[in-house]
Parts: C-alpha cells; structure tokens; sequence
C-alpha cells in the first residue's frame, strides 16, 4: 500500500508540475500575441514608437511581448509585387531598427534587407524585359520561316506568344525563389537577435 501512494505522489506532483508549466506557458503565448498585436497595430498606423511601448509594460513580459513584435514585423518584410516596395515592409525594417535600439547588428541587416528588396524590383524588370524580347525574337522568327514579313515590330505582341505565361510563370518563380532565399537568411539572423 506504501508504494501505490508514493506512486500516486509522484503522479501528483507531475501532474502539479505540468500545470504550472502549463500556465507559464499560456503567459508566455498571451505576451507574444499581445506583442503582435502591438506590431500590428504600428504597421497599420495605430501605434506608437514600439520601443517606447514596449518600455510600459510588465518587465516579465518583455521579452516576449518583444519576441511577438519582432515575429511580427519580420512576417510583413516580402518582396514586392511591383517595382515599388511596399510601406509595410519600410515600416517593418524601421520598427525592428526602432525595437532594437538602433543596434548595430540589426541596423545592418536592415539596410541588406532594404538594399535585396531595391534590387529585386529592378531585376525583376530586368528580367521581364529580356524575357519579352526572346520572345518577340522568336515570333518574328517563326513569321520570316512561313515567309511573312514583319513590318510593323510594335504590332507584335509577346504576350500573344502560346507559352508566354508558363515560361514567364516558371521564370518568375525562379527569380522569386533567389530573392527569397536571400530575404530568408537575413531574416533568420534578425529572428536569432530577437530570440525567435
């Protein structure tokens, strides 16, 4: 009988232990979100300067409520879809320079993430250029091999061409992926820095 209560003892105890990890742990999630939705709010132009935010809260929450703000702008920094990078991952790299304390180390890795982001623009244009070129080459080839002439250039329209948008998908996606890779790597450091 002794050992069926030591071993309910231990069962109790474990039991105790889980819930109160349990519970640090609903703390920890309830700081993070919170943070995130501080983060949010900034990017959506509610909010005020993060650091200073972040400054009135409960010490023990802190670092989490600053892990969630960190995810959070680190979430919003994508490539972007025209040749204009957009105001929220602008905002997102000022916020983490701002929520660093204007680190060196974070300041850096911003100014690459700005500088990717910059290039990827022209690049991609770059690309897209070359791109409908081979394509009207190609088309001006395969009218001059049926024997018609090509007198008006502008006419021709590259887009037309059957497999424009499966190459010019599979060319993009490429290109994305590079980019990515590369907004992905600084990224992770920044994450690291944060603790995420």
């Amino acid at each position: 009988m002794a050992e069926i209560r030591s071993t309910m003892d231990m069962v109790m105890e474990r039991a105790a232990r889980l819930a109160a990890e349990a519970d640090e742990g609903s703390a920890d999630d309830a700081y993070v979100n919170e943070g995130m939705r501080m983060a949010a709010a900034y990017l959506s132009g509610e909010g005020a300067n993060l650091l200073e935010q972040l400054k009135k809260k409960a010490p023990e929450g802190q670092m989490a409520i600053r892990g969630g703000m960190a995810h959070t702008l680190l979430r919003n920094i994508v490539l972007p879809r025209d040749e204009q990078i957009s105001e929220q991952s602008l905002l997102s790299l000022a916020g983490l320079q701002e929520l660093s304390g204007n680190s060196s180390d974070i300041v850096t890795i911003c100014s690459e993430l700005k500088q990717i982001l910059e290039q990827y623009g022209q690049h991609r244009e770059q690309v897209k250029q070359q791109f409908d070129e081979s394509i009207l080459n190609q088309l001006k080839m395969q009218l001059q091999q049926q024997g018609l002439a090509v007198d008006d250039e502008m006419a021709l329209n590259p887009t037309m061409h059957p497999q424009y948008q499966e190459e010019w998908s599979r060319a993009s996606a490429e290109l994305n992926n590079q980019y990515n890779e590369a907004l992905g790597q600084r990224k992770e450091l920044i994450g690291q820095r944060f603790g995420i």
